[in-house]
């Protein structure tokens, strides 16, 4: 079989990524497609639109066979810890191909910068430490230090680009975990990743799309044609439900509260909180009356608001350096927990169940390790984002939801 591998957040399912999976279905001639998904905190730091379970439902019912969540230790790092762990799954499942999106949208540009960073890792090394040393953000610094050793023969990726940073390490996961899976791109179409801005075409980005639905009672209609009827009729329903969509500015409180509550050096001990940061983000916590506001007090050239709002997700988890460096070990996935699945993809998971390299969950009750500790937190602090009447209810989901079952067949 061909077993097709997709890196996904799907906040919110749409054109683009319709056109992307079913592109990269073609081009793997997959018979089977496995999503590998962020959970409730996505790579760039911030709360899903909505829970993982509505996404993953947004995934089925687009065609994939099988959904499975990325570890919270894993879903909120930077690009190389978030691909590590993406293939690493994907690779336990016997993937042999991983299509991304990027903005190159040719290979072999991808597998010869893998090759010119690999012959020369130590001055690529070098010349990162001493960027951030002058003050540079770390993704600023790579592009940087990647210039300097561009006198490779052939075609290498444009690092300054965002989806191309992330494609290119996934191709460099693949060949650091020495995995068998062919990496292939699909080209973006139209919008571009951090587009504010719906566009006049029918292919929108999701950040986009985002700032729409909060952008009034209207918000919801003015995406309807730029997301799958599911995604629409999904998202409807949440409405219809009274179920409100998550954004930073819904869990202010409790950050505020988390850090006022710290003391410097307890600040100082949670993931991401480096050089003096934990000083910086107690005098800027009590100047702020939303979260934008507190990131504008907070943002320094030396690092990134994405690495910064990481390390606010962080800080609202209560993550600690050291369970994070528990919960990663190896940075390979300690364990696959599936979200969703169809009927191909049931079949497919009991046929390798048996011969999978780390523990298959489909109950959290039954299985204990740091990631999933983290996960299961990480899960709580998402539902205090929701009316004090769907607490209760959503603190019991991510003990008591079922994998997704699909009935019907992809298309």
């Amino acid at each position: 079989m061909n077993i097709l591998g997709l890196i996904v957040e799907y906040n919110p399912f749409h054109h683009g990524h319709l056109y992307h999976m079913q592109k990269s279905v073609k081009a793997a001639e997959a018979d089977l497609t496995i999503a590998v998904m962020s959970g409730n905190f996505l790579q760039r730091g911030e709360p899903a639109l909505l829970p993982k379970w509505e996404r993953a439902r947004m995934a089925l019912e687009a065609g994939a066979d099988l959904v499975i969540e990325l570890p919270y230790a894993f879903a909120s790092q930077k690009a190389s810890t978030f691909a590590n762990g993406a293939v690493s799954i994907l690779d336990s499942l016997k993937a042999n191909h991983l299509c991304f999106g990027s903005e190159d949208g040719e290979i072999e540009p991808f597998l010869l910068t893998v090759s010119a960073i690999t012959e020369n890792e130590d001055q690529y090394s070098s010349h990162i430490k001493e960027f951030i040393k002058q003050g540079l953000s770390y993704p600023k610094a790579l592009s940087l230090s990647f210039s300097k050793i561009k006198d490779h023969s052939g075609p290498l990726a444009d690092l300054t680009k965002p989806n191309n940073i992330l494609g290119f390490q996934y191709v460099s996961s693949i060949a650091e975990q020495q995995s068998g899976m062919k990496a292939l791109t699909i080209k973006r179409t139209s919008a571009q990743y951090h587009d504010q801005d719906l566009p006049e075409g029918k292919v929108a980005s999701a950040t986009s799309l985002r700032n729409a639905i909060f952008s009034g009672p209207h918000g919801l209609k003015e995406i309807r044609g730029f997301v799958p009827d599911y995604t629409f009729n999904i998202l409807t329903q949440r409405v219809k439900e009274g179920f409100p969509f998550m954004n930073w500015e819904r869990f202010f409180p409790y950050l505020q509260y988390t850090v006022l509550t710290m003391e410097p050096s307890e600040l100082a001990e949670i993931y991401e909180v480096e050089e003096g940061l934990e000083n910086r983000l107690a005098a800027s916590i009590k100047e702020a009356s939303t979260f934008k506001e507190f990131m504008e007090k907070l943002k320094t050239k030396r690092y990134t608001w994405t690495r910064l709002q990481r390390m606010c997700v962080h800080l609202l988890t209560r993550t600690t350096k050291e369970k994070m460096h528990r919960a990663i070990n190896n940075e390979r996935s300690p364990y696959i927990r599936v979200l969703g699945m169809n009927e191909s993809g049931q079949r497919y998971l009991g046929s390798v169940k048996k011969t999978l390299s780390v523990p298959l969950i489909s109950n959290v009750n039954a299985f204990n390790h740091p990631a999933l500790e983290l996960d299961i937190k990480a899960s709580a602090v998402y539902a205090m984002g929701f009316p004090q009447s769907m607490r209760a209810q959503l603190l019991k989901t991510e003990y008591s939801t079922p994998p997704i079952r699909l009935q019907q067949q992809k298309p």
